[in-house]
């Protein structure tokens, strides 16, 4: 049976790749190099090897980290943010919550020179973290704080000397320079503004040295990316605009905003940026760009003068692990897969062969659930498939799984005395200001559980492009052969204003006490 499932999984991930790169050359690559939310990329690479920044907001662990041999590939290896120790809103305490808040446009570099890895961003738009590694992977721990002093969406360069600048900033652009362990600040200086483009407000900033000159990269979060450059840090800079609110390689997919340059070691340089393409989120696309006799470069572009859909190789290809696959939680910790939205409660599960989840909180709100453990969903018509024991769970307890964003619904068993049914539920709702609650949704289909076994699969189906339905279908099997549609198809939320695509959510709360339990048997991602 493993066989088969593992065939079938292939199968459906060669074919779902397969219509990606719409028979693309095998010499070429296909934009977005990753159906998958990672956003505000921070790349940068070490020797032959590149390494990927991203922003994940109010999930926990913070700050992903991928890597590649031939920035088309990649692989997710890890997190700089152990665990969002930044306030009680990041547990989930009482009323409070953290959605939109956490780690976002953030930085990342290695020192040679001590052998350290550094991430550095802003949190809450007030204080800056610090944290250091000596390995990728980990561990990461924080190493310093500024507070009151915000990096915004900051991006950091170690000079040829091993001086560390943060050049950081939103309208106002400063550059930083940092003391020579790379945990304060020697000082600070603005080096320009958004009236000098002009613009209403610029972003996204990233610090570049080329043959001799600063280099920094910014936009103005509508589709124009700026690159500025000076022959000292602190300016005095020039500027050009690099990009211009070009067409999209993602259909129906909106602007392209923020982003890295990146030299190869062959000596080329290319652009990774992201298109907003919500519900799936912020999708990181590639090309190739080009430096002119001016010193400012250029992006290659298609013959209409888009951002291309497919262009050459940068490097030979070098496939990693599949973004798709079967979890079934061997071991005693979760792959870097997984995150949570918000912190965990760590006394409340438990990973060895299999995931056991107790309630941790008395709720009948997804949104302030604890230790909803969440899944990016990848490609454009996502499935996600759980497997539940739900043989301990208590009057009142409810378990299932999600898509999980700001307008969220779930499929899941329900406990009522000591019957069960499996209810859909649909249309739980965010102000998308104060993150309050406004509806946990209304139940769209429940029937009763027809078995005496407590093996249960939920299943979400998804078209999660930019251009398609936007819905979600859930589905639910006894026996992980057969599944049955459950209820209406459900909408999904295209709004950019949670700054997160949807994810899959295994969810198990409970809404007249604690005590209950489940073991997640089993977690399919095609």
């Amino acid at each position: 049976m493993k066989l088969i499932l593992f065939y079938l999984v292939a199968r459906v991930a060669a074919a779902q790749q397969s219509l990606w790169d719409q028979s693309a050359p095998s010499d070429t690559f296909t934009n977005p190099v990753i159906y998958g939310d990672f956003a505000d990329n921070d790349i940068f690479r070490v020797d032959d090897v590149y390494y990927f920044s991203a922003s994940n907001m109010h999930f926990s662990p913070g700050a992903p980290i991928l890597r590649s041999y031939d920035l088309v590939d990649w692989e997710l290896i890890g997190h700089s943010v152990p665990s969002l120790n930044f306030g009680d809103n990041y547990n989930l305490a009482g009323n409070q919550s953290a959605y939109r808040e956490g780690t976002w446009a953030s930085t990342m570099r290695y020192r040679k020179s001590n052998g350290l890895w550094y991430w550095i961003g802003c949190i809450d738009f007030w204080n800056t973290y610090i944290y250091t590694a000596s390995s990728v992977t980990g561990p990461w721990k924080q190493a310093a704080s500024m507070p009151g002093t915000c990096y915004y969406d900051c991006g950091l360069l170690i000079d040829d000397d091993d001086t560390m600048y943060v050049t950081y900033g939103a309208t106002n652009v400063s550059v930083a320079q940092l003391s020579a362990d790379g945990l304060s600040q020697v000082k600070t200086q603005q080096v320009f503004n958004a009236g000098d483009v002009p613009r209403n407000g610029i972003e996204g900033n990233r610090m570049y040295k080329r043959n001799g000159l600063y280099y920094i990269l910014d936009d103005d979060s509508q589709g124009t990316t700026i690159i500025w450059k000076a022959t000292s840090p602190f300016g005095p800079y020039t500027h050009k605009i690099m990009l211009n609110n070009i067409n999209s390689p993602v259909p129906n997919g909106g602007t392209l905003d923020q982003g890295s340059l990146i030299e190869t070691q062959n000596g080329d340089w290319y652009f990774m940026s992201f298109a907003w393409a919500y519900p799936s989120g912020r999708l990181p696309v590639l090309a190739p760009i080009t430096w002119g006799d001016d010193g400012f470069p250029s992006l290659v572009t298609d013959s209409a003068g888009a951002w291309g859909k497919s262009y050459p190789n940068p490097l030979p290809r070098r496939p990693l692990a599949s973004w798709t696959g079967t979890d079934t939680f061997q071991g005693t910790a979760l792959g870097v897969n997984w995150e949570w939205n918000h912190n965990p409660d760590e006394t409340k599960y438990r990973v060895n062969n299999g995931l056991t989840l107790q309630t941790a909180t008395i709720t009948n709100d997804l949104f302030h659930a604890r230790n909803t453990l969440v899944h990016r969903m990848y490609g454009e018509f996502p499935v996600g498939t759980v497997g539940i024991d739900f043989t301990d769970m208590v009057d009142g307890d409810v378990a299932g799984l999600s898509a999980f964003r700001d307008t969220a619904s779930w499929v899941g068993v329900v406990r009522n005395g000591s019957s069960y049914s499996i209810q859909v539920r649909a249309n739980a709702t965010q102000d998308l200001s104060s993150w309050a609650t406004l509806s946990t949704g209304t139940t769209a289909a429940s029937i009763p559980v027809q078995t005496m076994s407590r093996n249960i699969w939920f299943r979400c189906s998804l078209d999660a492009r930019a251009s398609g339905t936007k819905l979600a279908q859930y589905s639910y099997s006894l026996d992980n052969a057969t599944f049955t549609d459950l209820g209406p198809r459900v909408s999904l939320s295209s709004g950019w204003e949670l700054f997160v695509g949807y994810r899959f959510g295994i969810f198990y709360f409970a809404t007249k006490k604690l005590g209950g339990s489940i073991v997640v048997q089993s977690f399919t991602n095609t």
